[in-house]
């Protein structure tokens, strides 16, 4: 099974390096090895995210460049906090939930303090920011929170989300979007007085293109999956080919016969491949084969639920 390789990856790089961010972030970069393992891998999936809502959206590449930067720096305010919190598996209590909301302006002080750090301080700062006026750290409303922020707080909410419910793949990645979609619905705290605006917490527009995101990723995923079992497929028949001379080799009775069938087995087999071994690698294949066909048919019918979405 060794050589079995698939090609899909759930955050494809190809707009990051499209935009030739590697020398430009690479000091940003270094940075998130301060981070946990968990908080960095995030980092860098946001900012994936936010470069191909940009491309969604059309934005320029000057802005592309420096929202992705923004986004990779968005959680950076997280090296202050203590691992016991930030690393915890339950959930949080008031009191730590409150500790940790203060990453967003440990993160703003960070950049402020550092010159090549400062231009990007507005995703550190502002990504937890709501449209309603709910979020944190000033709870702004959609009128003074940076356009950059409000495409970082979906990435980053979308991101959340998805590593919450483990998705290997993006079969029920549904879920995932529709509590997104609910985030853009009018708040329920909007009573006069309150201070808080009828606009929900995510901007509508960046939605809308996070579908169009998820929808091209699947289809990514579908096409890879596809190329997967055509490779599988042929190689199931190599396998049934090799099945069929070894029956025909163990009811020969002709030395010659025997030696023909054995030098046909030894062409189709691979190096890392033996008689012995056989039978357990031909179930892998088949095994690997059903499996496949099952996660196609699956990400067929979810493909079918994201374009039916509305916003």
């Amino acid at each position: 099974m060794s050589e079995i390789k698939e090609t899909f990856n759930f955050y494809d790089q190809t707009y990051l390096k499209s935009y030739n961010l590697d020398k430009a972030i690479q000091y940003q970069l270094n940075l998130l090895d301060s981070l946990d393992v968990y908080t960095r891998e995030h980092s860098e999936n946001v900012a994936t995210i936010t470069c191909n809502l940009c491309k969604k959206l059309h934005c320029s590449k000057g802005f592309t460049e420096y929202c992705v930067t923004c986004a990779f720096l968005h959680d950076i305010g997280k090296m202050f906090i203590p691992a016991e919190i930030l690393q915890k598996p339950s959930q949080l209590t008031s009191e730590e939930y409150e500790i940790m909301k203060k990453h967003t302006s440990l993160g703003y002080k960070l950049c402020i303090k550092d010159t090549k750090l400062r231009p990007y301080y507005a995703g550190a700062y502002y990504h937890h920011e709501a449209l309603d006026g709910t979020g944190y750290p000033q709870g702004l409303v959609k009128k003074d929170i940076p356009f950059e922020a409000q495409i970082i707080r979906v990435a980053d909410e979308f991101d959340a989300l998805v590593h919450k419910r483990q998705y290997k793949t993006h079969i029920g990645i549904s879920d995932a979007l529709n509590i997104i979609i609910d985030n853009t619905k009018p708040s329920p705290n909007a009573a006069p007085g309150t201070g808080f605006t009828k606009a929900g917490k995510n901007n509508k527009l960046i939605v809308k293109k996070l579908i169009k995101v998820v929808i091209d990723d699947v289809e990514y995923e579908i096409s890879s999956t596809i190329d997967y079992v055509k490779y599988l497929d042929k190689e199931l028949d190599r396998y049934k080919k090799i099945q069929n001379y070894i029956e025909k080799k163990n009811s020969s009775k002709k030395e010659s016969d025997i030696l023909y069938y054995e030098q046909y087995i030894d062409m189709l087999l691979k190096p890392d491949e033996s008689v012995e071994n056989f039978e357990a690698l031909y179930q892998e294949f088949k095994d690997a084969y059903n499996l496949r066909k099952s996660i196609l048919a699956d990400l067929h019918k979810e493909i079918k639920i994201i374009k039916k979405l509305k916003v």
